[in-house]
C-alpha cells in the first residue's frame, strides 16, 4: 500500500513523527510512548550489534579481542534474562491500524525475524558457554595442581588450555601470569595481567601480579603505582600494600647501592677492592678454623660504609661464609672448642657489620631457611659470648620495621620465644636486652597473630616464667615479661587459652605468694602481675572456682599494703573474683573488706572507687551482715 508522501516513519532518519498521520486509505499509526521506548531500545541494539561486528572485522587483534569478549558478555546477560524471565527480548509493536484488521510493516516482521535468530543464537551460545567454562575450571585446577608441584611450564600450558576455552576466564590470566613469574618471564606476565585487567579493571590479584613483574624488571615507579591502584579499589588491604610499596623502596635502594660499589670498585678504591680480594681467600676449602677466624676479623675491621657493606653480599659473601664445611662445623659442634668458638663469635660479629643500617643485607641473611635456622638455635647456645653475639644480632635487626618483619616471618618464633625468657636465668643486662627484644616483637600485629594461634605451644614456656624465683632472677627483666604476657591478654582469644590452661593459672598463684613474702621488695613484680590477672579475669569460666577463691584470698591480703597502685589492682582483680563463691565473700566480711571500700569510696580515685562500689555490691547482694555494716558504717549510703 503506498505511503502518503512528506508524512509518517522515515527508517533513514529513526525519527518518529511528533503526532499521528494518516497513511493511505483509511490507515492510521498509532503508537504509545511504551512502543516508542521498545523501539528505541531495538534500535539502540542494531546500532550496538553493527559496531560489535565491524570490531571483529578488524585487522587490529587487540580490537578483535576485545569485541568478542563484548559479543559474548552481551549474549550471556540475554541468555541470562531469558532464564529468569522466560525471555526478556522485547519485540516491536508499532501498529499500522485499519478500522478491523492489524497488518505488520516490514520493518517489524524484519526485526522479529532478527531478534528470534539472535535470541536461538544467544541460546546456543550460553550453552555452549556452560559447557567450555566446567572444561576451563579442570583445566584450571590441573594448571593449579601443577604450580603446586612446581612443574610450572605444564601449568603454563593448562591455563592456556582453558583459556582456548574460555577466553573472559580472569583467574586463568593471572594464574598463569604468576606461573609466568615463576620462570621469570615478566613480560609474558604482563600481557595477562592486562587482560586480566579487560576482564575485570578491579581486579587486584593482576595488579599485584604487575607490580611484582615490573619490581622484577626494575621499573620502580610502574610498580608503586600498581601497588597504589590495588589500594585505591580495596583501602582495607592497606597493610598488604604498605609491605609492598616498603619492597619497592628497600630494592631500588639497593640496586643503587650496588651501582655506586661496583663504581668505586672499579675506581680501585682500596677498602673496596681488598673486600673482593679477602672474599676471595676466604672462598679456599678445607681450611683449618683459626684461618677462617682470622680472615673474617679482617673482613670486619675493613667493612666500614655501604660501599664495602654491598660488595660483600654482591660477590656472595653470605654463602662464601654460611656454605663453608668448616665454619657450618664450628656451629653445629654441641662442645665447642675455643677455635670453634672463636670462628662462631667471629661469624657473628662479622654479620652485625655488614647488616647495620643496610636493610637488604638483612633481607638477604634471614631469608635463607639455614641462616635462619641458625640464629634461633644459636640465641639458646650454652657458650655464653655466641649467645651475646646471637641476641646483638636480632636486637639490631629488630631496630627498623623491615627488621622485625624478616624476624617474625622466617625465624622459628616458637624457639626463638623460648630461647628468650631463658634469659630470665642469666645477668641483669642480659635479661633486659631479651625482654627489650620481646617487647619489640610482640607489639607487631603479625606477632600477636601468630601468638594466638600458636599460644598451646608456647604457654609452658610462659608459665615457666611465672614460677621462677623473684630472688634470683632480674626483678626489671621478669617485670617487662610479665607486663607482655599482661598486653597479650587483651585479646579475648588470648586470654581464654590463658585462663583455660592450669599450668599457667598456678603459675601466677605461685608467683603471688613469692613476692608476697616481701611486697616491698617485689612491688613492681606485684603489681605488673596483678595487671596480668586483671585481663584474665575478664573471662568466665576462670580456672576453676578453687584458683578464684585463692586469688581473691591473695588479694584481701595485699589490700593491707601502703601503696596506692597495689591497692587498686588488688581491688579491681578483687572485684572480678569475689563472687565465685559464698565462702570467699564470708572470708572477705571477716577479713573487714567492707570498711576498707568504704574508705575507697572517701579517699581513693575514680578507678578504686568503681572497684570498691561492685566489691560492695557482691557482698551486700549475697549476705545480709554486709549490707547492716554497711549502713552502720555510713548511714549516707542507704539507698531508698
Amino acid at each position: 500500500m503506498p505511503w502518503e508522501t512528506g508524512v509518517g516513519f522515515c527508517p533513514c532518519t529513526r525519527a518518529l513523527p511528533s503526532n499521528p498521520h494518516i497513511f493511505g486509505q483509511g490507515f492510521r499509526f498509532t503508537m504509545d510512548a511504551d512502543q516508542e521506548k521498545d523501539l528505541q531500545k531495538f534500535l539502540k541494539n542494531v546500532d550496538e550489534i553493527t559496531n560489535l561486528i565491524q570490531e571483529m572485522n578488524s585487522d587490529d587483534p587487540g580490537v578483535q579481542q576485545k569485541a568478542v569478549l563484548e559479543t559474548e558478555k552481551r549474549l550471556l546477560l540475554m541468555e541470562e534474562d531469558q532464564e529468569e524471565d522466560g525471555c526478556r527480548i522485547t519485540l516491536n509493536k508499532t501498529l499500522i491500524s485499519p478500522p478491523q484488521t492489524t497488518v505488520k510493516s516490514a520493518e517489524e516482521i524484519n526485526s522479529e525475524a532478527f531478534l528470534a535468530s539472535v535470541e536461538k543464537d544467544a541460546k546456543e551460545r550460553a550453552k555452549r558457554r556452560r559447557e567450555n567454562k566446567v572444561l576451563a575450571d579442570a583445566l584450571k585446577e590441573k594448571g593449579n595442581e601443577a604450580f603446586a608441584k612446581g612443574d610450572y611450564e605444564t601449568a603454563v600450558l593448562r591455563y592456556s588450555e582453558g583459556l582456548e576455552k574460555l577466553k573472559d576466564m580472569k583467574v586463568l590470566y593471572t594464574n598463569r601470569a604468576q606461573a609466568y613469574m615463576k620462570l621469570e618471564d615478566y613480560e609474558k606476565a604482563l600481557v595477562d595481567c592486562e587482560w586480566a585487567l579487560k576482564c575485570d579493571e578491579k581486579c587486584t590479584k593482576a595488579y599485584f601480579h604487575m607490580g611484582k613483574a615490573n619490581l622484577a624488571l626494575k621499573n620502580y615507579s610502574v610498580s608503586r603505582e600498581c601497588y597504589k591502584k590495588i589500594l585505591e579499589i580495596n583501602p582495607k588491604l592497606q597493610t598488604q600494600v604498605k609491605d609492598y610499596l616498603n619492597q619497592v623502596d628497600l630494592q631500588e635502594k639497593a640496586d643503587r647501592q650496588e651501582k655506586e660499589a661496583h663504581a668505586l670498585l672499579d675506581s680501585g678504591k682500596n677498602t673496596a677492592v681488598t673486600t673482593k680480594n679477602l672474599l676471595e681467600t676466604l672462598s679456599k676449602p678445607d681450611q683449618i678454623p683459626l684461618f677462617y677466624a682470622g680472615g673474617i676479623e679482617i673482613l670486619t675491621e675493613i667493612i666500614k660504609e655501604c660501599t664495602e657493606q654491598t660488595l660483600f653480599r654482591t660477590h656472595n659473601g653470605f654463602s662464601i661464609i654460611s656454605d663453608n664445611e668448616v665454619i657450618r662445623r664450628c656451629f653445629s659442634t654441641a662442645g665447642k672448642d675455643a677455635a670453634e668458638e672463636t670462628v662462631c663469635v667471629s661469624v657473628l660479629k662479622l654479620w652485625q657489620t655488614v647488616c647495620s643500617g643496610n636493610e637488604e643485607n638483612q633481607r638477604v641473611l634471614v631469608m635463607d631457611p639455614d641462616r635462619a635456622r641458625l640464629l634461633a638455635a644459636l640465641l639458646s647456645s650454652r657458650v655464653l659470648a655466641i649467645r651475646q653475639q646471637s641476641l646483638a644480632l636480632l636486637l639490631q635487626l629488630a631496630q627498623t620495621e623491615s627488621g622485625r618483619s624478616l624476624i617474625i616471618s622466617h625465624l622459628d618464633l616458637t624457639r626463638l620465644l623460648e630461647a628468650l625468657v631463658s634469659f630470665l636465668d642469666f645477668s641483669d643486662k642480659e635479661a633486659v636486652t631479651a625482654m627489650g627484644l620481646f617487647t619489640d616483637l610482640a607489639l607487631e600485629e603479625r606477632f600477636q597473630v601468630w601468638f594466638q594461634a600458636s599460644l598451646p605451644g608456647v604457654l609452658p614456656a610462659l608459665a615457666g616464667v611465672l614460677k621462677r624465683d623473684p630472688k634470683v632472677s632480674s626483678s626489671s627483666a621478669l617485670c617487662q615479661c610479665i607486663a607482655i604476657m599482661g598486653n597479650l591478654s587483651a585479646e579475648p582469644a588470648t586470654r581464654r587459652q590463658m585462663t583455660a590452661c592450669e599450668e599457667f593459672g598456678d603459675g601466677c598463684l605461685s608467683l603471688m605468694a613469692r613476692c608476697e613474702e616481701d611486697v616491698d621488695l617485689f612491688r613492681e613484680v606485684i603489681y605488673t602481675l596483678l595487671g596480668l590477672l586483671m585481663n584474665m579475669c575478664l573471662q568466665a569460666p576462670f580456672v576453676s572456682e578453687v584458683w578464684a577463691v585463692e586469688v581473691s584470698r591473695r588479694c584481701l591480703s595485699l589490700l593491707n599494703s601502703q601503696d596506692g597502685g597495689i591497692l587498686t589492682r588488688a581491688a579491681g582483680v578483687l572485684s572480678r573474683t569475689l563472687s565465685s563463691s559464698l565462702k570467699i565473700v564470708e572470708e572477705a566480711l571477716r577479713a573487714g573488706v567492707v570498711k576498707k571500700m568504704i574508705k575507697f569510696l572517701k579517699t581513693g580515685g575514680k578507678t578504686a572507687s568503681r572497684y570498691a562500689i561492685k566489691i560492695l555490691a557482691i557482698c551486700t547482694n549475697r549476705c545480709h551482715e554486709a549490707r547492716e555494716e554497711v549502713i552502720r558504717l555510713d548511714n549516707s549510703l542507704l539507698l531508698n
